[in-house]
């Protein structure tokens, strides 16, 4: 197993705030769009994302003991051998009893979803949830999306969910999100795409020109003459903010299309030929 304390430089006593500077100052140095290499970013992006997280640094500091693919429980026994005990000896032995109750007894996590927008994805949403339990309780919960969650992404509320049996830990609430298709950027990774449509004169004899941001900034941008029809032209930090640190953003790549005109009238194309024959 990877060694997150290693790959970040700090001890495993470090607290959260030492966590942080150690990956911030990695993080700048190995960030790909400054040279650094993309493989060691990841990793640290990896070990940040785990040990930021007391739930999943809990986890990760102490493992599930595993063995023959079987995921034991806090009582050794892997659950696939409790239906194994229970038709063997019955639902009424102390081994198929005391199994059937502790199942009774365990508050179940409970899924749900949220749809939002891009825009909503860039600059993070704080919404309010209301979650009708299994026990028939409603609950509202404060739910904080980060900015540049992507889509298909599930955030984890511990002891958020099922509250029905008392005296046992709640369950877990776990939100997915679905992030609605743009009508002018698409996504990829922490970079936006959007197509620029030019004549093919602004391509032939170049053109500045104005394109707007996810975030409603304007950008200048040069259209060299002898542009070609499927150019990209790349401006970095245009893009969606890095999930694991805001303070890095993607790319706005702009995808050339030129165009022909086809409803030239007689005079114009007469001009063309003269110009250029």
């Amino acid at each position: 197993m990877t060694d997150y304390y290693s790959t970040l430089g700090v001890n495993k006593t470090a607290n959260p705030e030492e966590i942080k500077r150690a990956y911030r100052k990695l993080a700048s140095q190995h960030h790909p769009d400054k040279g650094g290499d993309k493989q060691k970013f990841q990793e640290l992006q990896a070990a940040y994302e785990t040990l930021s997280d007391p739930s999943k640094r809990s986890q990760y500091d102490n493992p599930q003991p595993q063995m023959n693919g079987f995921h034991f429980h806090q009582e050794g026994m892997p659950p696939e051998f409790e239906d194994i005990f229970a038709q063997a000896f019955g639902r009424n032995n102390p081994f198929g009893g005391a199994f059937n109750q502790r199942r009774a007894t365990r508050n179940h996590n409970l899924n749900i979803q949220a749809t939002i927008t891009l825009e909503e994805a860039f600059h993070g949403k704080d919404l309010l949830a209301k979650i009708v339990l299994p026990n028939g309780r409603e609950q509202t919960v404060e739910i904080k999306i980060p900015a540049g969650i992507q889509d298909g992404n599930t955030l984890r509320l511990a002891g958020m969910g099922d509250d029905s049996h008392a005296n046992v830990p709640r369950g877990d609430l776990h939100l997915s999100i679905s992030i609605v298709p743009h009508n002018i950027f698409q996504r990829h990774g922490d970079d936006l795409v959007q197509k620029i449509r030019i004549s093919c004169i602004d391509a032939m004899l170049g053109k500045i020109i104005s394109v707007s941001t996810i975030d409603e900034k304007t950008l200048d941008v040069t259209i060299n003459p002898g542009t070609q029809h499927g150019t990209v032209l790349g401006a970095q930090g245009f893009g969606m903010p890095n999930i694991s640190d805001n303070r890095f953003r993607g790319r706005l790549l702009m995808e050339i299309e030129v165009f022909v005109p086809t409803d030239l009238t007689d005079q114009q194309k007469q001009i063309l030929k003269n110009t250029f024959y």
